[in-house]
């Protein structure tokens, strides 16, 4: 039977992590996995480590990581991958909303010959916004990362430990684990699951993790983005050019109709708008090679609850 090993990154979840524990450790027991948890507490605000801990304490397939802040959910999760010694890897969230019934349907499913098998929720139990985020998420990936129409991805999959292995030598410090996985393998199956209510607390998505997750997306494995806007520049300069030899003959054959200041304007403001915007999009790539050249780190740990010495990475 092989080993599972669970990566549930942590953040303001003291109210549910025990709950969710317990429903793995409830599955893997009644279907014989010997697996391993590693909860990786992502700077929360409330007392989850002390959860945590206590977890810890009590069973010794549990592995605690404490990180120095907060990181990011997905930094919270390349934080575990150092620890992981399971020859399947499942990765989930700390709310309860991904059912624990489903984890031996995704290994029935990964031992198929996949490398790695998503869940996918056709009616997810979440706000429209954060909805509305993660389907524009999916569009992209499939536009600049060219992901499979027919694979939807989500945070609760199970990966092949070859997968893991050469997650852990991602090394930019504003990981897109889902995009990474793309440049390993395209050998990716989903299986249908019901998304659960949340056991407690929020999502701590808003408009700015979203917007920033998604430009970590566009940016991070891909120079369409920068091939679009030069296409847009070629576009509009030609239209331009054409507009300005409009105007010249307009003139010409009406001499004493006044050139409006309103389109000038209003060309002068679209145009300056757009070059700020492909400024910015430049700046992205720019950005993140100077965070990469800097060895800016992924994440920084704190501390570590029943972790081997030679373990400790």
């Amino acid at each position: 039977m092989n080993k599972l090993s669970f990566v549930i990154p942590c953040y303001n979840s003291s109210a549910s992590i025990r709950q969710v524990v317990d429903s793995i450790r409830d599955i893997c027991r009644e279907n014989t996995y010997p697996y391993q948890i590693i909860l990786s507490n992502d700077g929360s605000k409330d007392n989850v480590w002390e959860v945590i801990s206590s977890l810890c304490k009590e069973d010794k397939n549990i592995t605690g990581v404490c990180l120095s802040r907060n990181f990011g959910q997905q930094s919270a999760r390349m934080a575990a991958l150092p620890f992981v010694t399971g020859d399947y890897v499942v990765f989930m969230d700390d709310d309860g909303q991904h059912p624990a019934a489903g984890i031996p349907v995704l290994v029935t499913k990964l031992e198929e010959g996949y490398d790695i098998v998503y869940a996918y929720f056709r009616k997810k139990k979440e706000s429209r916004f954060r909805m509305a985020g993660s389907n524009f998420n999916q569009w992209t990936m499939e536009w600049l990362m060219e992901k499979p129409k027919k694979v939807k991805m989500s945070s609760f999959f199970v990966a092949r430990r070859f997968v893991i292995d050469a997650l852990r030598e991602y090394s930019s410090p504003g990981p897109v684990l889902n995009g990474y996985f793309m440049q390993i393998t395209k050998n990716i199956a989903n299986v249908e699951l019901d998304h659960k209510e949340r056991l407690a607390g929020k999502s701590g998505y808003n408009f700015k993790r979203l917007l920033h997750l998604w430009m970590d997306n566009a940016t991070s494995f891909s120079v369409k983005p920068l091939r679009l806007a030069s296409s847009l520049g070629m576009i509009l300069s030609v239209i331009g050019f054409i507009w300005a030899l409009v105007l010249v003959i307009k003139k010409i054959i009406y001499p004493m109709v006044p050139i409006g200041y309103t389109s000038i304007v209003a060309a002068i403001l679209v145009c300056s708008g757009l070059l700020m915007l492909l400024m910015g999009l430049i700046g992205e790539y720019i950005g993140r090679m100077f965070m990469t050249m800097n060895h800016i780190p992924q994440f920084v740990i704190r501390e570590k609850l029943n972790v081997e010495d030679e373990q400790n990475v």
